[in-house]
């Protein structure tokens, strides 16, 4: 079968990496750490903090398997110092005008979308909406109160 590969830039993908890399190396070894602190505490059917410490094992397992499967299923949007932004592409900040507000989004792939910081999913309804536009084109956007215009001021 073959999967869709999700676009992600060379910050996103450092970042997914530095991530597996500390869960690797250092939260491993905290949780075993904990993990055998609470089996020298003796019985282990009745210590919260065993439980507790293969409770957060099995987390940071479930997080490393995540990372690495997200890992074996990106691709790195190449930007190679292009600086040619004639139309909206994975890796741009792109300004839009609407609601009378200017607004700055950057798109991203969907493992790096942030919202509050102004990182859009290239497959978020509006990244979609703004992907292939140019700089004067008008968008229509679906928002959940409904579709919105959206004017394309500034490509970056």
């Amino acid at each position: 079968m073959n999967q869709k590969k999700t676009l992600i830039t060379e910050e996103g993908l450092k970042k997914l990496q530095d991530e597996l890399h500390a869960l690797k190396t250092v939260k491993r070894r905290e949780v075993a750490d904990a993990i055998q602190r609470a089996k020298e505490q003796g019985d282990l059917s009745e210590n919260a903090e065993y439980v507790e410490a293969k409770e957060a094992q099995g987390h940071v397992e479930q997080r490393i398997a995540e990372l690495e499967a997200s890992l074996k299923n990106v691709e790195v949007i190449q930007k190679n110092g292009v600086t040619n932004h004639t139309a909206v592409a994975v890796g741009d900040t792109v300004t839009i005008r609407w609601n009378g507000d200017e607004t700055s989004y950057t798109i991203v792939g969907a493992n790096e979308a942030d919202p509050a910081a102004g990182k859009i999913s290239n497959e978020s309804p509006v990244g979609t909406a703004l992907l292939g536009k140019r700089v004067g084109d008008t968008t229509n956007i679906r928002t959940p109160s409904g579709v919105k215009e959206a004017h394309i001021v500034r490509i970056a």
